[in-house]
């Protein structure tokens, strides 16, 4: 069985990730929507609100599953029993940092494998940090998070 792992913070959800995660369903026989808890980061949204999210975006994919986790996606992933990850790029900068990413990951368990997709050219231009100045500041994000958030977020 492949089983993948596709990890971020999803503060907050995005059409892009969204778009990853549906192309990523023929190719995994499961996938797991991991929320990480990153210390360096400050959320705008709780971890709570974070997983319901993801929850609502979702649950009309029988084999996607949403957990949180703390520490190394590597070792999350190992715990979890994944050979897969998945990530997912933008631009010829994300995947610069991605690569580096991987190849870090890979000396950490050698058995897991990173996927990296490029996000359809529509969804290119989305980014959680921007979505998230567009809500603080009172703008309408509603073009760049899934539909069936807009009146959740």
């Amino acid at each position: 069985m492949k089983k993948a792992v596709f990890p971020g913070s999803f503060d907050p959800i995005t059409r892009g990730h969204l778009n990853i995660l549906e192309r990523s369903l023929p190719l995994f026989d499961e996938i797991i929507v991991a929320v990480g808890v990153n210390s360096a980061k400050t959320s705008m949204f709780s971890m709570e609100k974070r997983l319901k999210c993801l929850e609502v975006v979702t649950a009309r994919f029988s084999n996607v599953s949403v957990r949180t986790f703390e520490g190394l996606t590597s070792a999350f992933c190992e715990n979890q029993g994944a050979n897969w990850l998945i990530r997912g790029v933008r631009n010829g900068g994300d995947f610069e940092y991605e690569r580096t990413i991987a190849q870090m990951t890979k000396s950490l368990n050698p058995n897991l494998e990173t996927v990296i997709l490029f996000t359809d050219p529509e969804f290119a231009h989305i980014h959680s940090n921007v979505v998230r100045e567009i809500l603080r500041n009172g703008g309408d994000a509603s073009a760049f998070i899934p539909s069936k958030l807009r009146n959740e977020i």
